[in-house]
């Protein structure tokens, strides 16, 4: 018999202990609590009224700015009166032209002789020039905005300080724009017009174009020399190069010599390796090639036969460059290689040039697993096959 038939058959039960009541208080008060929340929440939906559908309208924020007549380089009104919100545009105004003008950013400011400061008394600096090609981006922000810091904390510590603006010619990318220009316009190339004529066309270029970026670091609001403006293409700069190169050479630190370089068939112009755009592609790719209408076919593997001279046998080659097979000089296998150990001091024959004999070589560079484990040897369109301990002597002579 359980408990609930004990009370059913008369049993008196055990009294609650305090602990016990207490509990139960507490979950009866919870209970009337929850009750009540809901009679208020029901009396509350009754006597609520639909809301009218407000559609919300957005005022269009307008943009107060500073419109009283003042002359470049005056100093600004301020006695008019301010607009009820910050306006970056109305507070910018006219303050920069005037600190120009006023001739604050100079490091002649406030009439300091500088060719009799000390060195310690100093601080000179350049802006890292931005292409003249383009625009500025979050990064020449970022940039000039910490030497900005730099150059006004150290005005602050009384020094005279210098901060060169300026920008750089971007050379092959100018280049390149001023000649779709000619072209555009005149159906003339560089080679048409000439060196002297068409650095002209660079300089009336960079006229027409540079001053846009001048006018955003104006917006920056960098205390700037505008007075001492460098082109890296000026007379000036000119000279200090032309004289650096030669300094340089004369001490022996800089020399002329023979080595490959990147001849572009488009600009019929020798450019820099950073110039160069390396792509890798895993598999057969059209890509686009300045100076050709279609795409041009890009990384299949073809595989073809050297005749190997005074014998009977052939030396097939794998190579994904075929269209470089005319200045091939030589075949390179690896000197592990079991297949082409009996080769060793044997030659080839270009199909295509009767008089160029091409040697077979050994060299540990050589991938036995690429291809038919034998690559050819092109020095003029491989930087590898370039190296001395793959180039043959009579190549030169070729």
């Amino acid at each position: 018999m359980n408990g609930n038939d004990q009370a059913a058959a008369g049993e008196p039960q055990k009294p609650k202990s305090e602990k016990e009541l207490k509990k139960e208080a507490m979950r009866l008060a919870k209970l009337e609590k929850f009750k009540a929340k809901q009679e208020k929440q029901k009396v509350t939906e009754g006597e609520a009224k639909p809301k009218a559908n407000k559609k919300k309208t957005s005022e269009d924020k307008q943009v107060v700015t500073y419109d009283v007549p003042t002359e470049k380089g005056q100093r600004k009104d301020t006695k008019c009166p301010m607009p009820d919100a910050y306006s970056p545009r109305y507070v910018e105004a006219a303050w920069y032209d005037w600190w120009v003008q006023e001739g604050f950013f100079k490091p002649e400011y406030g009439g300091r002789d500088v060719n009799k400061l000390k060195y310690e008394e100093k601080f000179i600096m350049v802006i890292p020039p931005p292409n003249v090609t383009g625009s500025l981006h979050l990064g020449h922000g970022l940039t000039n905005s910490v030497e900005d810091c730099l150059a006004r904390w150290h005005r602050m510590k009384g020094k005279a300080v210098l901060w060169v603006p300026g920008c750089d010619h971007a050379g092959i990318a100018t280049q390149v724009v001023v000649e779709k220009k000619l072209w555009r316009e005149e159906k003339k190339t560089r080679h048409d017009l000439g060196r002297e004529a068409f650095v002209n066309e660079v300089w009336k270029w960079k006229n027409e174009k540079g001053h846009r970026i001048y006018d955003q670091l104006r917006l920056l609001g960098g205390s700037y020399e505008w007075d001492r403006v460098a082109f890296t293409m000026d007379d000036v700069r000119y000279r200090c190069v032309i004289e650096g190169f030669c300094r340089l050479h004369e001490m022996g630190l800089i020399y002329r010599s023979v080595r490959l370089v990147n001849w572009s068939c488009t600009l019929r112009s020798a450019i820099s390796d950073i110039e160069v755009d390396k792509r890798e592609i895993d598999g057969r790719t059209l890509i686009e090639v300045p100076g050709y209408t279609e795409k041009i076919e890009f990384g299949v593997l073809v595989s073809f036969a050297y005749k190997v001279v005074d014998s009977d046998e052939e030396i097939v080659v794998a190579t994904t460059r075929i269209e470089t097979m005319l200045g091939d000089s030589g075949v390179a296998v690896h000197p592990n290689d079991e297949r082409y150990k009996h080769l060793a001091g044997k030659f080839v024959q270009h199909p295509f040039c009767s008089g160029r004999l091409m040697p077979i070589v050994f060299d540990e560079f050589v991938d036995m697993t690429f291809g038919t484990g034998a690559v050819k040897i092109t020095p003029a369109h491989d930087h590898n096959d370039y190296k001395p301990c793959i180039v043959v002597v009579f190549f030169i002579k070729n």
